[in-house]
C-alpha cells in the first residue's frame, strides 16, 4: 500500500511537471511580456528581444538554415557508398535459366548434360539473395558542386536571418516610439482641450457682463469642439499604436503594455552619403546574399560542364542462390564501370541554362546595388529633412507661445478679435504636434539609415 502511494505521488509530480513545461512552451512569450511589464515596464531592449524570440518570419529564417544544413549532408552523401539488399524468387523452365540456376545453386551434375535435360528441362525454383555495394569514384563533379552550393546556401541562410533581424529591430523601433508619439499627441490634445475650456469659461463670464459679443463665445466653443475631436482622434491613435507594437512582438493586439523609454532630444552621428553607400554595399545582408547567388550559379555552370566528363563507379555484390530459403550457394562479384555519354542533347541545353542563370544572377546583383544606393540616398535625405524640421519646430514652439501670450493680452484689452486668439491657439497646438512628429521622424529616419546601410545590429543609439 505504501509503495502504491509513493508511485501515485511520483506520477502526480511528473504530470504536474510535464504540464508546467507544456504551458511554459505555449506561453513563453506572454511570460516574457510579464517579466518586461514588471516594475520597470517594457524597455526598448526587452521589446526587441521579444520580437527576435517570437516573430514567425525569423523562425522561418532559422528553418531556412536547417534546410541548408540538411542539403549539405545530402550533398556529402554523394561521397558515400550505396548499399542495397535484394531478394528475388524465380521459377522457370527456360533452358538457359535452368542451366545457370543449377550452377548458381551448386547442384549441377552429369545427368544435366543429357540432351533432353538441356533442351527440355523441368521447371526449377531459384531464391536469390544479393547484397550490392555501389561506390562512386568520380561522378562528373556532381558531388563536389553539390557540396559547394550547399555551403553557399548555408551562408545565404545566415544572411537571411541577419536581414530579418535588422528588419525586426527597425519595426520595433518604429512601433515602440510610435506609441510614445501617440501618447505625446494625446497629451497635447488634452492640454489644448483644457486651454479651450478655460477660454470658453473666461469668455462666457465676459459675455454675461456684456464685455464681448455672443459670436466670440460661439467661436471659442467651436474651437473647444475641434480640440475635443483631436483628443478623441489621439486616443484612437494610441490604441492603434499599441496594436502595431504588439503585432511586431507577435503578441495579441490588445496585450497591455507600459512603455519606459522617452522621446527625448538626441543627437545622432551620421556619416556622409557616399560613405553610407560604401558601408551599405559592404554590410547589407541582402547584397551579400546576391553575391553568393552569383557564386552558386557559377558552381551550377561547373556542374553542367562536368556532365561532359566520364563517370567511374565501383560495384561489389555478394549473393546466395538456392532452391529454397534453407539451402544456398554463395558467390561474389567485384567490378568497375566507366561510362561516357557520347551523345546527350540535354546536357548542352543544361549548360546554356546554367550560363543564362549566372548572367541573370549577375544582373540581379547589379540591380540590387542600384536599389541599395537609392535606399541610402532616400534614408539620408529623410534624416536631413527630419533634423531640419526638428530645428524649425523647436524654434516655432517659442514663437507660437509668445504670440499666443501677446494676442491674449491684446484681446483682454479689446485691441484684437477672438479670431486672432483662436488662430494663435491653433498655431501653438500645431507647433507642439509638429515638434513631436519631427522628433519621431528623426528617430525613425536614423534607424532607416542604419537599416539601409546594413548596420542596424543593435539599438544602443535609441536607448536611455
Amino acid at each position: 500500500m505504501k509503495w502504491n502511494q509513493i508511485f501515485v505521488k511520483r506520477v502526480i509530480v511528473i504530470a504536474f511537471f510535464a504540464m508546467a513545461c507544456f504551458q511554459l512552451g505555449e506561453v513563453i512569450f506572454p511570460i516574457a511580456y510579464a517579466q518586461a511589464d514588471g516594475e520597470g515596464g517594457l524597455t526598448l531592449s526587452q521589446a526587441v528581444d521579444i520580437a527576435l524570440q517570437t516573430n514567425p518570419v525569423l523562425k522561418a529564417a532559422v528553418s531556412g538554415r536547417e534546410i541548408a544544413d540538411a542539403q549539405l549532408k545530402e550533398a556529402w552523401a554523394g561521397h558515400l557508398p550505396l548499399l542495397q539488399v535484394n531478394e528475388t524468387y524465380t521459377r522457370s523452365n527456360n533452358p538457359v535459366f535452368v542451366f545457370g540456376s543449377l550452377l548458381e545453386q551448386a547442384r549441377f551434375g552429369p545427368q544435366n548434360f543429357q540432351i533432353s535435360s538441356l533442351n527440355n528441362p523441368e521447371a526449377i525454383s531459384n531464391f536469390r539473395t544479393a547484397v550490392t555495394l555501389k561506390q562512386p569514384l568520380f561522378n562528373q563533379l556532381q558531388t563536389q558542386v553539390g557540396i559547394a552550393r550547399a555551403r553557399i546556401g548555408q551562408k545565404q541562410a545566415n544572411l537571411q536571418k541577419e536581414s530579418v533581424e535588422q528588419q525586426l529591430r527597425f519595426e520595433v523601433i518604429r512601433t515602440y516610439f510610435g506609441v510614445l508619439v501617440a501618447q505625446a499627441k494625446r497629451d497635447v490634445a488634452d492640454d489644448a482641450v483644457r486651454l479651450a475650456e478655460a477660454d470658453v469659461k473666461r469668455i462666457q463670464d465676459r459675455f454675461e457682463k456684456g464685455l464681448v459679443v455672443e459670436s466670440d463665445l460661439l467661436a471659442a466653443q467651436v474651437q473647444q469642439a475641434e480640440f475635443r475631436q483631436q483628443q478623441i482622434q489621439a486616443m484612437g491613435d494610441i490604441t492603434i499604436a499599441y496594436a502595431a507594437l504588439n503585432t511586431a512582438l507577435n503578441l495579441p493586439v490588445n496585450t497591455p503594455q507600459r512603455i519606459t523609454e522617452e522621446l527625448v532630444p538626441r543627437r545622432f552621428h551620421v556619416a556622409g552619403r557616399e560613405e553610407l553607400i560604401d558601408q551599405a554595399l559592404l554590410n547589407r545582408p541582402d547584397y551579400a546574399r546576391a553575391r553568393f547567388a552569383v557564386q552558386s550559379k557559377k558552381e551550377e555552370v561547373r556542374g553542367a560542364r562536368g556532365e561532359f566528363l566520364p563517370r567511374l563507379d565501383l560495384f561489389a555484390t555478394y549473393g546466395a542462390s538456392g532452391k529454397d530459403l534453407s539451402s544456398s550457394s554463395s558467390d561474389y562479384t567485384v567490378s568497375t564501370s566507366l561510362t561516357f555519354n557520347l551523345f546527350d542533347p540535354g546536357r548542352v541545353a543544361r549548360l546554356k541554362q546554367a550560363r543564362a542563370a549566372e548572367s541573370m544572377a549577375v544582373a540581379e546583383q547589379e540591380h540590387l546595388a542600384n536599389q541599395i544606393r537609392l535606399d541610402v540616398v532616400t534614408a539620408y535625405q529623410q534624416y536631413l529633412s527630419a533634423r531640419e524640421r526638428l530645428e524649425v519646430a523647436t524654434y516655432a514652439i517659442d514663437q507660437a507661445s509668445e504670440t499666443l501670450r501677446i494676442v491674449q493680452n491684446r484681446y483682454r484689452e479689446g485691441l484684437t478679435t477672438i479670431t486672432e486668439v483662436l488662430r494663435a491657439q491653433n498655431a501653438l497646438v500645431r507647433a507642439h504636434m509638429n515638434l513631436i512628429a519631427a522628433r519621431y521622424e528623426q528617430y525613425v529616419s536614423y534607424a532607416g539609415i542604419l537599416l539601409a546601410s546594413g548596420r542596424l545590429t543593435d539599438i544602443q543609439p535609441f536607448t536611455s
